[in-house]
């Protein structure tokens, strides 16, 4: 228990911080929540102080002038008492927001930072959930949690006191039941921790589950698998209906077990102060009117902790969603730019793997081992060679996606560990066959590759990439809205606009991932001649397994798991009769 404590209040120390920018807004909002609160405790000494007035032995204590006097003050508290609640309620709440947002931003940011390995093994869905569902339930701890708890402690501070000032034995009676009460709040609090935390995970699955059915939808379709989707959906859905039906069953026997105090709480009150009035021994005695105060503080204190039990739902939430936030922060980026890293400028292209060996966290065996490769600027370079070979691994280490093993790769006889990212993969464009365009404009996705791109260098870069004419016969042009990911556009007018991305970003190295397989032989061609200018003075890397397309390189690499195992131009390995022939000829009879 102490373990989980601490790991409470440590996670609360981390969250802390967001709270520096908004100190005044805050404090103010404590303020309040005290005003609203010496309400709540003055009402019970009203009450006394007329009733003792009233049944003194002279009537004539109870006057006009005193009812009214006390009547005004007590209006005047709660007008007070409703601004204070207005700007708790109100102001409160944006605080809790504005802290909800400035997480978000630095989720988001941090999210950008990390590595494609790290969106290798974590699904979409269960960061959606946590940049969304998880960030809302903090927005509602970060505003009730002080405010709670100084409530609940000015009251049960103040009434303490009060109660004092009457009967002091009876006070301490009263109040040996709170620990009672607050033992059993945090048994069952440890039992919704664990179930929250359940609940946040089931429900990223189920939002991974959703997005993963949604995106294929046409897949499903055209398989029939309609039937077999509902089903898994269905597992999942009934997974967390069983979590939350433990959920409310923890609260059901929470919530019934703070009845049961609250009642424990008014006949201690009840029968302990009726034994007062009569007289023990030397014990105080407590009058009617004393009577009566008692028990509408101890409403009050019900009242307060009722409201403490009840937010310890709120606040296993908020915890919860607090330590998934912190999950994510806490991962530290695999790649990150080493202190004192340069900025790669004038790049020309010269590429160099330097004994490279590279193997994925989750493997055992390389994927490259002891590779050498000598790349001059400007030249043509084509990988072929069977799948698994690491074709595609070799070109992702050139802009750092991911990490070599050993060895190192340099550009411009630079390392490319000693220059930021940022200027690395500023030089770097990428074709791949799976092309992702944004929701939006056929103008701004083509002007990812640059924001500040006039409209003449769009147009300009759509027409060297052979994208400017099918683009004009859309129904508003640049403006038309492509659709998630592109949906309403055909695979090659998708890398059109991807490969006119990249004459407007113009980078010198160039990384072609089979950017033509999975197009029709004229979407081919088209696209094939838009890469074919675009390389035009670029070091570019080719992945293709359609051999006709890379025969004009200036070098082709046949890779495999043994590494390279043969280079040379397209007339010297079909002369040579090796891999490369043989794979040349079997793709000539298909």
């Amino acid at each position: 228990m102490k373990r989980k404590k601490n790991k409470n209040v440590g996670l609360i120390g981390k969250f802390l911080p967001y709270y520096k920018p908004y100190g005044g807004v805050m404090a103010f909002d404590l303020f309040c929540a005290a005003l609203t609160t010496i309400c709540e405790l003055v009402l019970p000494m009203v009450v006394r102080t007329i009733t003792n007035a009233a049944s003194s032995e002279n009537l004539a204590a109870l006057t006009p002038t005193l009812i009214f006097g006390i009547g005004g003050m007590y209006v005047l508290l709660r007008i007070i008492d409703t601004a204070a609640n207005y700007f708790m309620t109100s102001i409160g709440h944006i605080m809790g927001t504005k802290i909800e947002t400035d997480m978000r931003r630095d989720l988001f940011s941090h999210l950008q930072k990390l590595s494609f390995s790290y969106y290798d093994n974590t699904k979409v869905g269960t960061l959606m959930s946590r940049m969304t569902t998880d960030l809302f339930d903090v927005t509602e701890f970060a505003h009730h949690c002080p405010e709670e708890f100084f409530i609940a402690g000015v009251k049960i501070i103040g009434a303490f006191i009060l109660l004092c000032t009457i009967n002091v034995p009876l006070t301490l009676i009263i109040f040996s039941v709170i620990p009672l009460i607050l033992a059993f709040s945090i048994f069952f609090r440890r039992r919704m921790r664990s179930n929250f935390r359940e609940s946040r995970k089931q429900i990223g699955e189920l939002n991974s589950q959703i997005e993963d059915s949604l995106l294929g939808i046409r897949v499903t379709r055209s398989f029939s698998r309609e039937d077999e989707e509902k089903r898994k959906f269905g597992e999942g859905n009934c997974e967390y209906l069983r979590i939350k039906s433990e959920r409310y069953r923890i609260m059901g026997a929470f919530h019934s077990s703070t009845r049961l105090f609250d009642g424990l709480m008014y006949i201690i009150v009840v029968v302990a102060g009726a034994l007062f009035m009569m007289g023990i021994g030397n014990l105080p005695t407590i009058t009617p009117p004393d009577y009566i105060a008692y028990l509408m503080f101890v409403s009050t204190l019900l009242t307060s902790i009722r409201r403490i039990v009840e937010f310890s739902e709120q606040f296993q939430q908020g915890i919860s969603g607090i330590e998934r936030f912190q999950e994510i922060m806490e991962t530290e980026p695999e790649i990150q730019d080493i202190q004192g890293a340069t900025n790669l400028c004038d790049v020309k292209g010269h590429v160099e793997f330097c004994d490279v060996s590279f193997r994925y966290e989750t493997e055992t065996k390389n994927v490259l081992t002891h590779l050498d490769l000598d790349v001059a600027p400007g030249e043509n370079i084509a990988l072929v060679g069977p799948s698994g070979g690491g074709k595609t691994t070799l070109c992702s280490l050139i802009p750092r996606f991911y990490e070599v093993s050993s060895g190192k790769i340099l550009v411009d006889g630079k390392d490319i560990r000693e220059v930021t990212m940022h200027s690395l993969r500023s030089c770097i464009g990428v074709v791949a066959q799976d092309v992702y365009l944004f929701s939006g404009s056929v103008r701004e996705n083509i002007a990812y590759g640059k924001v500040d791109a006039t409209d003449e260098e769009i147009e300009a870069a759509a027409k060297m990439a052979g994208a400017h004419e099918f683009i004009s016969t859309l129904p508003d042009g640049y403006n038309t809205y492509v659709g998630e990911r592109g949906v309403k556009l055909s695979g090659g007018q998708k890398q059109r606009i991807s490969i006119a991305r990249l004459f407007l970003k113009n980078p010198p190295i160039l990384i072609l991932d089979e950017a033509t397989s999975a197009l029709d032989n004229e979407s081919e061609r088209l696209v094939q001649q838009s890469l074919e200018k675009l390389a035009e003075g670029r070091t570019t890397f080719t992945i293709a397994h359609r051999l006709t397309t890379i025969r004009n390189a200036d070098r082709i690499l046949v890779l495999t798991e043994n590494g390279i195992e043969e280079s040379g131009t397209h007339q010297e390995l079909i002369a040579k009769g090796g891999i490369y022939s043989e794979l040349y000829a079997l793709y000539s009879t298909l």
